[in-house]
């Protein structure tokens, strides 16, 4: 008996994206699996569809997941997006299952942890204080301070040449409205976001930055959420300076967490920061792209 596809409401959009979901159940009104596409919202990646699937393990290969992403794709087509992104973990039953589907494999990311409890102090300090001429850090919690953010908005399309593969992510179009909107986004949920910039001296304009979100009340992992450097400004160590500095902080509030980054395979200088300050990898995954 084919599994049962249940459309969900899912009442909260996020900042720039909003959510259709799905359920699969058997039946007896057993759940079975679900699937959740991300329709992007902000210019620049409109034409984009993020999904997430997941089918208990023990309803694999009964054709639940293809019923699951069948819906998915339909919903995308209606929508008028041309390309579905997802990701699984190398070696995974999802990843053998987006293969056998027709998606393409696009980008391998590696996950690497950093735990603090572990952590070369004296290295990490050495390399925080390692002075960078013409150029000085600065810090924040949460919202950028109003001085800082036209300048830190700019310097956002540091990002825009990050290594990533072939896929057809689009262009993410920061400004200071987005900016402030992602970060109180980060608070309401409980967490707090810790923000490390590179300014050069000349102009005190913010070239860089690191991106490091900490867990409420210590409970649980950090996680990187972007390092990047304006490419005029790279080769100065910058990146390294600051990624220490934020873990620095964390190591100063919850010195028993751990500290999560993802980096694509072929971004050899971040990996190359990650391993000077500890991180060690954890596990790969696959970016997948489906094009309709």
């Amino acid at each position: 008996m084919p599994p049962r596809i249940t459309p969900l409401a899912d009442p909260s959009p996020a900042l720039s994206s909003r959510r259709l979901a799905w359920l699969a159940s058997g039946g007896d009104g057993e759940p079975l699996g679900s699937a959740f596409l991300r329709l992007f919202t902000k210019e620049g990646q409109t034409h984009l569809a993020e999904l997430e699937l997941t089918v208990h393990p023990a309803e694999r290969r009964r054709g639940v997941g293809t019923a699951l992403l069948d819906a998915a794709v339909g919903a995308a087509r209606s929508e008028s997006r041309r390309t579905v992104v997802a990701q699984a973990r190398q070696g995974s039953p999802g990843d053998a299952f987006l293969a056998a589907r027709g998606f393409r494999d696009v980008l391998t990311l590696t996950y690497a942890r950093l735990d603090l409890a572990d952590l070369d102090l004296d290295h990490v300090r050495r390399v925080a204080e390692q002075p960078r001429p013409g150029y000085h850090l600065t810090a924040w919690a949460g919202v950028v301070p109003t001085d800082l953010a036209e300048t830190y908005a700019a310097s956002r399309r540091a990002m825009d040449d990050m290594p990533m593969g072939d896929t057809d992510y689009g262009t993410v179009v920061w400004d200071v409205e987005r900016l402030v909107a992602a970060a109180e986004t980060i608070e309401k949920r409980g967490d707090s976001l810790h923000t490390v910039a590179a300014v050069d001296s000349s102009d005190g304009t913010i070239v860089g930055f690191s991106e490091l979100v900490l867990p409420a009340g210590g409970e649980g992992d950090g996680q990187h959420y972007g390092t990047a450097v304006l490419p005029e400004h790279r080769g100065h160590g910058l990146a390294l300076k600051m990624k220490a500095k934020a873990v620095l902080h964390a190591h100063s509030l919850y010195p028993g967490i751990a500290l999560l980054t993802d980096t694509a395979e072929d971004n050899a200088p971040m990996r190359r920061v990650n391993d000077r300050l500890g991180y060690r990898p954890t596990h790969r995954a696959v970016e997948y792209q489906l094009g309709l």
